[in-house]
């Protein structure tokens, strides 16, 4: 069955066009965004004050539509700062320095560690956690510490937030642009996250174990004089047995946490409520027992510190998924009912158009994703492009008539490889600075395994669709 294709739909695809531009260039999108918003706007009501009013409408929905997200992640935030500050992750993080004795087991164990960590604190934070303690025992071991940024990197920013099993931050965001449920993207991103988790990772120690063995990687391979990531730290302000006793409890608790999700299925929303509030509980025991009377106080201003950090990351996300929300449900709720009569939103006509007049296959499809992806990751947000990356795979998706959750998956783990923190040197600053290597080393170290992994990654998406 045709569908009816309007000016609406041809600003749309010419503005996704010029964005996906814009990134390859490594401009910033903000202005076409707010620019696509407008011009749509004023083409389906045709006042103007409608459409500045529409720009406006349109942010607020993307902060309605994101706030769960960018909360949780200011709180996990804040109460990693919390640990760091009164010294409890030295203590929980000082096992596993025991079990680095050889370059190869400080590589496996500092990505594994970083890994875990990251599911339930996100990368950047857990960075912070990690660097301090394990950072010298893999030196000590043999490591060099280009070796330790490529792991907290590949593990961290690449396997765990591509995935975001947990906080669920980047699948809702890419389940909503594609207009399917949350859960379908974290299914079908399993097996394409550990494709290219195992490839990447393997591909990476092969080559750092190379180079090692051929002199080309020194222990001062990539230092800069960069600067560790300054948190306060006062390791006087909890006695050594609580220390313990939080080290031990933290992890508990998000366990507990992960098993009351399994045995009531909680997804989406409900997941990282849980997660959410268990960490205010954390933040606020911690700030009571390590600095008593001045808990209050302090709670706030570790609440204060991690807001900041969540609405700098997000920021420049709030433009971008203003305009791909008008691609789906959220066109009627900014604009008003001004598509024709027949259209079920914009993406969905545009694939229906596509499926009629291009012989599109998966092999095409899982190619332009993967593609799609990269380009949108190379902002170094790694989260300012997934919204895109749904909206075409809903597109595709109903061209070919199956594979959306697939193709969803596959471009949110494109462009969070690319951009979370992997590849895009301005996004790889936190690890590097732990490490004090240069960025633009580690993202030269980092391009060939995860070059790789995608190619891997995209072939195996084909045939899971």
């Amino acid at each position: 069955m045709g569908v009816e294709l309007t000016a609406l739909h041809w600003i749309y695809l010419v503005f996704i066009g010029a964005i996906i531009g814009f990134m390859v260039k490594r401009r910033d999108t903000t202005l076409v965004c707010i620019s696509g918003i407008f011009i749509l706007a004023f083409t389906a009501t045709g006042s103007l004050s409608s459409s500045v009013s529409s720009i406006f409408n349109s942010f607020i929905y993307a902060i309605t539509e994101l706030l769960s997200t960018i909360l949780v992640i200011s709180i996990i935030v804040a109460m990693s700062r919390t640990m760091t500050a009164a010294g409890i992750n030295s203590v929980m993080i000082a096992p596993f320095a025991k079990l680095i004795r050889s370059p190869a087991l400080g590589y496996w164990t500092i990505g594994i560690v970083m890994m875990i960590i990251s599911f339930f604190f996100w990368p950047s934070p857990a960075v912070a956690l990690l660097g301090a303690v394990l950072l010298p025992a893999a030196i000590r071991a043999g490591l060099p510490a280009l070796g330790v940024a490529m792991a907290m990197n590949l593990f961290g920013h690449g396997i765990a937030l591509s995935g975001d099993f947990v906080i669920q931050g980047a699948p809702k965001l890419t389940a909503e642009a594609a207009g399917i449920p949350v859960g379908d993207v974290i299914s079908a991103s399993v097996p394409l996250v550990f494709i290219m988790g195992i490839v990447t990772t393997i591909t990476a120690y092969y080559f750092l174990k190379r180079d090692m063995k051929n002199g080309k990687l020194t222990m001062n391979t990539g230092l800069s004089h960069a600067k560790n990531i300054e948190i306060e730290n006062n390791e006087d302000l909890l006695s050594t047995g609580m220390k313990r006793f939080f080290a031990l409890f933290i992890p508990l608790l998000f366990a507990l946490d992960v098993a009351v999700m399994y045995r009531l299925d909680l997804q989406g929303g409900d997941a990282t409520a849980l997660i959410g509030g268990t960490s205010v509980f954390i933040l606020l025991f911690i700030s009571v027992a390590a600095y008593k009377m001045k808990g209050l106080e302090k709670s706030t201003s570790f609440f204060i510190d991690g807001f900041t950090f969540g609405f700098k990351v997000f920021g420049p996300v709030i433009p971008i998924a203003a305009f791909f929300y008008l691609g789906d449900s959220g066109f009627v709720k900014i604009i008003g009912e001004h598509l024709p009569v027949l259209s079920h939103g914009i993406v969905n006509d545009l694939g229906v158009a596509l499926a009629n007049a291009v012989p599109l296959s998966k092999e095409v499809a899982a190619v332009t994703l993967a593609s799609v992806g990269a380009i949108t990751g190379l902002d170094g947000s790694g989260f300012s492009g997934i919204s895109l990356a749904g909206s075409i795979a809903s597109l595709f998706a109903a061209a070919i008539g199956t594979g959306a959750d697939t193709l969803t998956a596959l471009g949110q783990i494109a462009a969070i490889w690319v951009g979370g923190g992997t590849l895009v040197p301005w996004a790889l600053i936190p690890a590097a600075a732990i490490c004090g290597v240069d960025p633009f080393e580690l993202a030269r170290r980092n391009l060939l395994p995860v070059m790789i992994g995608l190619i891997v990654t995209t072939v195996a998406a084909m045939f899971l669709m």
